[in-house]
């Protein structure tokens, strides 16, 4: 997918502002001894409808950060974060992007949430090969596995981007093999036309015929909609016993409790875009019996979850960890042990170095094993199905995509 003009503005501007000695925006920029202070820089949706998981991203960033100072892990280094809130829009993400790059103690970026933004600030950071490690882009484009689905050659993009979460032909079959496996009859589709929702829901789609279910014709809603009765009157006269969702939350738990209130009471599932606590809080009790797929063991599964989450509440952060916020601690996490090994460089060759050790990347996270392949996809291939009971999202299978 070609970058729009805006994107290709933001690129163009990349050249010029690489020779420039700003100190960027956002916290904690401005570092006053350049040699030993190093930023890695953020890019979430930190305000608007999605702030809730943004926040969470940016939390996970802050606490290795905070850690990795305290712990000294790299003698002679302080770490600082510059959070850029991209609003969950591409063009502002690209905008940012750039920001980031300016900043010349910028030696890595975690982020973005959404796919359509990834598309947008990848070709920024990649010009400039300032890696970037996002927790929760899934769109198969992002790493060129688009390819693959036709049988054709999977090519690398983007040289700096990786991504610490499963793609869309990994996440979408393995909640249609799930949903399948239940016995269900006839699968309605409903996604937001966005990246992330659409790739995700055309995934589940596929392996779900393959399957053999019945398949309804996709319905798609907006990004803010609020309204779904007419989505669901349409789908009450074609009478499926479930519905895959393909998007986030904000739509998922209105969609969940419109659709129970009008009578049609059948499971809703969604990817790992759903899995957050503002879905169960806004969907309430129409949210028992839903499911959501996520990337990784359950987090009460690993002991080195169990030590992220005490010590994300013993640090005070005021909104929850949310879907990805494990995901971007071990994110970060990577950047540091890579600043770690490539410290007798400067400049761009920092930043050089800093991306190619990424991707050497090899060690036990919070989430399990992080490691990259050739094009920046992660290789854990173990996924979780979760089920709402008693108002929490709970493990019910967890298993390595085959």
């Amino acid at each position: 997918m070609y970058p729009s003009p805006k994107t290709r503005l933001a690129v163009g501007l990349l050249a010029s502002s690489l020779a420039l000695s700003a100190c960027g925006s956002g916290e904690d920029s401005n570092p006053t001894n350049a040699s030993k202070t190093y930023t890695i820089g953020v890019i979430a949706p930190l305000t608007g409808d999605l702030s809730a998981i943004g926040q969470g991203i940016k939390n996970g960033v802050d606490l290795a950060i905070r850690q990795a100072n305290a712990k000294k892990t790299i003698a002679g280094v302080t770490l600082r974060l510059n959070a850029q809130d991209d609003t969950a829009k591409a063009d502002v993400g690209a905008t940012v992007a750039a920001k980031l790059v300016s900043d010349q103690s910028v030696i890595g970026v975690v982020g973005p949430l959404n796919s359509s933004v990834g598309k947008s600030v990848a070709p920024v950071l990649s010009q400039a090969n300032l890696a970037e490690i996002s927790p929760a882009n899934s769109a198969i484009d992002l790493t060129g596995r688009e390819a693959l689905a036709s049988g054709g050659t999977q090519t690398r993009p983007y040289k700096s981007y990786f991504r610490v979460v499963a793609s869309d032909d990994i996440q979408g079959p393995f909640a249609a093999q799930y949903a399948v496996s239940l016995g269900v009859k006839k699968i309605a589709i409903v996604h937001d036309k966005k990246a992330y929702g659409q790739g995700l829901a055309e995934a589940f789609v596929k392996e779900a015929k393959a399957k053999g279910a019945t398949v309804l014709p996709t319905e798609t809603v907006n990004p803010g909609d609020k309204d779904f009765s007419a989505t669901i009157t349409k789908l009450q006269s074609q009478g499926p016993d479930f519905l895959f969702y393909g998007g986030e939350y904000p739509e998922a738990s209105l969609l969940t409790k419109q659709m129970k209130a009008a009578g049609l009471k059948i499971p809703l599932m969604g990817g790992d875009g759903i899995q957050a606590a503002d879905y169960l809080k806004i969907g309430g009790a129409a949210t028992e019996g839903d499911f959501a797929t996520a990337l990784g063991a359950p987090t009460d599964a690993l002991d080195s979850a169990k030590t992220f989450v005490t010590d994300y509440a013993a640090a005070g952060f005021k909104d929850p960890i949310g879907p990805y916020g494990t995901y971007a601690f071990d994110a970060a996490n990577a950047i540091i042990k890579a600043l770690a090994t490539s410290l007798d460089k400067s400049g761009q060759a920092l930043r050089d170095a800093v991306t190619t050790a990424v991707g050497d990347s090899d060690f036990d996270g919070v989430t399990g094993k992080i490691s990259f392949d050739d094009f920046g996809d992660t290789n854990s291939k173990v996924l979780t199905v979760y089920k709402v009971a008693s108002g929490k999202f709970v493990a019910e299978k967890t298993d390595t995509f085959k």
